[in-house]
């Protein structure tokens, strides 16, 4: 077992990432000082893999625990299904001490911890991340919330979980296309912290798919993701300066999701998609150079990410959206741009020509 411990205080939490998690969450959350009523929030598909051996897991451990079903897809991460998990929490009385687990992907994360952050103001909560989107990046850091139809995260709370499990054997479940897009969030950790890690992801022949990678060489790549993010949190919790720079990638990114409605591409698409941009404009700024920007766009590849913008995306949709985005400040839209690779700086001096630029060149034209 790895573990890799988020520095926040009194509020600090492990991360823990063992092959035979599942079977033994009920004793680390007693070992933490976790008692009581448990909800284990999840969707259908997940549940059905991996709920009753948690279900079990729990029980033995002496907690009372339920579960509640939620449909999966950004497109339900809203107040609604959020109020759908208050009714469990109703029906099963949960009480101050008791305990949210969220066993899913970075939607179920984002919902069951706002829930969990709201409910009688504040209970406990627990991150059982099932995809690898969620492992390295969703489950840590305590940045909670759902959608609005103007933007993605509008609306939210900061509230860290009391632990992180990850059991990368739940990866063997999981479809390619949501695999491929977890790898975003990795190669983004290698491009503005961990050169190391960009040069593992390198050295792999093939990266599309799980069964491509062994135990081990995954388990580093889950280290080095997981210990990029925890450093980065405990630095700056709630992300007044160098936390921004998790959002490489998402500005443009996350305008995409916005005016595709989320159903055209999964967020780690769209993620690979911004950082091709954000790369081009660093490009143009003379931040990096265009050996640097095609070693990135050649693992981007490699993982079978999109590298262009499907024709019929409107540009101008995009930058509207960009407007909503959570890092304008004062009218103007900050960006994460590269400086080299495992460096990247925050900047306000993107200009709308520049955007509009790299837009086009997205698409290919």
């Amino acid at each position: 077992m790895k573990t890799i411990t988020v520095a926040l205080g009194d509020r600090s939490y492990p991360i823990s990432i063992d092959a035979h998690a599942l079977k033994k969450v009920g004793q680390w959350l007693v070992d933490i000082g976790l008692k009581g009523k448990v909800l284990v929030v999840s969707n259908p598909v997940i549940f059905q893999h991996y709920g009753q051996q948690l279900l079990t897991a729990l029980h033995k451990a002496g907690f009372d625990a339920q579960f509640c079903l939620v449909p999966a897809g950004e497109r339900y991460k809203t107040l609604k299904t959020v109020e759908r998990i208050y009714e469990y929490c109703v029906q099963y009385r949960l009480e101050r001490r008791s305990t949210i687990i969220a066993l899913g992907g970075g939607v179920i994360g984002d919902m069951a911890g706002f829930a969990a952050a709201t409910w009688l103001r504040g209970i406990n909560f627990v991150q059982i991340p099932t995809t690898l989107l969620a492992m390295v990046d969703a489950a840590i850091g305590g940045k909670t919330g759902v959608n609005h139809r103007m933007g993605k995260n509008l609306i939210g709370a900061f509230y860290q979980p009391k632990a992180v499990i990850i059991d990368p054997q739940v990866l063997q479940t999981l479809p390619p296309r949501e695999y491929r897009s977890g790898m975003a969030e990795v190669i983004k950790y290698g491009v503005i912290w961990e050169p190391q890690l960009f040069t593992l992801l390198e050295e792999q022949s093939r990266l599309s798919h799980y069964r491509y990678l062994p135990p081990e060489t995954l388990t580093q790549i889950l280290y080095f993701s997981c210990q990029t993010k925890a450093t980065i949190v405990s630095q700056d919790e709630r992300e007044s300066g160098l936390r921004a720079l998790l959002n490489y990638g998402h500005t443009i990114g996350h305008a995409i999701e916005t005016v595709t409605q989320y159903r055209r591409y999964t967020h780690g698409e769209a993620v690979a998609l911004g950082m091709i941009a954000a790369g081009d404009i660093a490009v143009q700024l003379g931040w990096w150079s265009e050996t640097e920007q095609q070693r990135q766009k050649a693992l981007i590849t490699k993982v079978k990410l999109p590298i262009q913008l499907a024709p019929d995306v409107d540009i101008e949709a995009i930058k509207n959206a960009l407007n909503w985005d959570k890092k304008v400040e004062g009218g103007t839209v900050r960006f994460i741009l590269p400086k080299a690779i495992g460096r990247a700086e925050i900047t306000d001096q993107v200009s709308a020509e520049l955007i509009h630029q790299a837009l086009i060149r997205l698409k290919g034209q």
